[in-house]
């Protein structure tokens, strides 16, 4: 007759239930930062300086690292793909709002008009680069007046070099946009990231059976 060691086997207790789910909400939590600090962000568009490219209501996503890596609480970048472009639409933060908190400061999206280098001039509305008309399909005049130079820049400005590491942007919705010709340049320590793509779209005004706009989500920003 054969003999055998018998242990006796006990079963390895589970983690309690809010144990589990503890732990997967704060591994969930981490990756969420890590995705919003270095790769990707959400903005949704509050105003209508971007029409008709971006509608209010607009839900976008923000490439964060196109353009280098930024540590938090740093203005140092590394890693870039490459420097931001003429044509491109960048989320940033407000330049004249550096003396406020961080919750005060504001995020502003625009097109990217001159790069460093660059000399702007605007006349009659119209938008010279470097001495030649820089003319875009997303550019959208709402208003037939011409506004004297004197009375504002938003038709007559210029012309002004672009200083060294930053940039001067505009929004598509030329006549009721406020950026580079009221206010200045973007520092490229204040640009967030790269506007690339719609994920939703949503009007407050439109009737129940209108209010997402299907048609436009998923769609890239040109």
């Amino acid at each position: 007759m054969g003999f055998f060691n018998s242990k006796k086997l006990t079963a390895v207790n589970p983690k309690p239930w809010y144990r589990e789910w503890s732990e997967a909400l704060i591994v969930a939590v981490v990756l969420a930062l890590i995705i919003r600090t270095f790769l990707f962000q959400a903005f949704k568009i509050p105003s209508g300086s971007m029409l008709d490219t971006l509608l209010i209501g607009d839900h976008l996503l923000v490439n964060k690292f196109i353009y280098g890596t930024q540590l938090p609480f740093s203005d140092e970048r590394f890693l870039a793909i490459r420097n931001p472009q003429r044509g491109d639409v960048i989320v940033f933060e407000f330049p004249d709002d550096k003396d406020k908190s961080y919750f005060e400061r504001r995020d502003f999206i625009k097109r990217v008009i001159g790069e460093p280098g660059d000399r702007i001039e605007i006349r009659d509305k119209q938008v010279y680069v470097n001495s030649e008309l820089y003319d875009i399909p997303q550019e959208v005049h709402k208003d037939s007046q011409l506004v004297p130079a004197l009375a504002s820049p938003r038709d007559f400005a210029g012309p002004i070099q672009v200083p060294a590491g930053e940039y001067f942007v505009m929004g598509d919705n030329r006549d009721y946009s406020y950026d580079s010709r009221f206010w200045g340049f973007v520092p490229e320590e204040k640009i967030k990231g790269l506007a690339f793509i719609k994920y939703w779209s949503w009007s407050s005004r439109a009737s129940l059976l209108e209010k997402i706009r299907w048609g436009r989500i998923g769609r890239p920003i040109n």
